[in-house]
């Protein structure tokens, strides 16, 4: 069972970039997905969250409006289209898997976690 991050890099303020959560050794089907990030010195924080059906849970309000979150149970893939980039926005993402609905906010909540994927936004 594991979770691949990939699709960060270094991106200027304003930019975008998508991230992909892209699991092995199990069907994500019936998992709900959590996107957090952690910043150097500070605490995982939860970003967004997908249940197996297509609910989504937000996170901090920082995000909202410029995140989204989406699932191809097809390609068992979870993405995060993130837009509008600003430096604070800089940390290393993580996906990861939850056995349960619905979407935890909680790092705790989580059964399976994928490696991370660096961001880095600046000029």
């Amino acid at each position: 069972v594991q979770l691949q991050a990939s699709g960060g890099g270094l991106v200027a303020p304003g930019g975008s970039l998508r991230l992909s959560c892209a699991a092995s050794g199990f069907p994500l089907d019936y998992y709900a997905i959590g996107w957090f990030r952690q910043a150097p010195g500070k605490e995982r924080e939860f970003v967004s969250g997908i249940t197996w059906s297509g609910i989504i849970t937000d996170g901090s309000n920082s995000v909202k409006g410029r995140f989204t979150i989406s699932r191809d149970n097809g390609k068992n893939t979870i993405y995060l289209q993130m837009s509008s980039l600003n430096p604070e926005d800089t940390a290393v993402y993580y996906c990861a898997a939850r056995r349960v609905q619905p979407v935890g906010v909680f790092p705790y909540d989580y059964d399976y976690w994928g490696q991370g994927t660096q961001v880095t936004v600046s000029s």
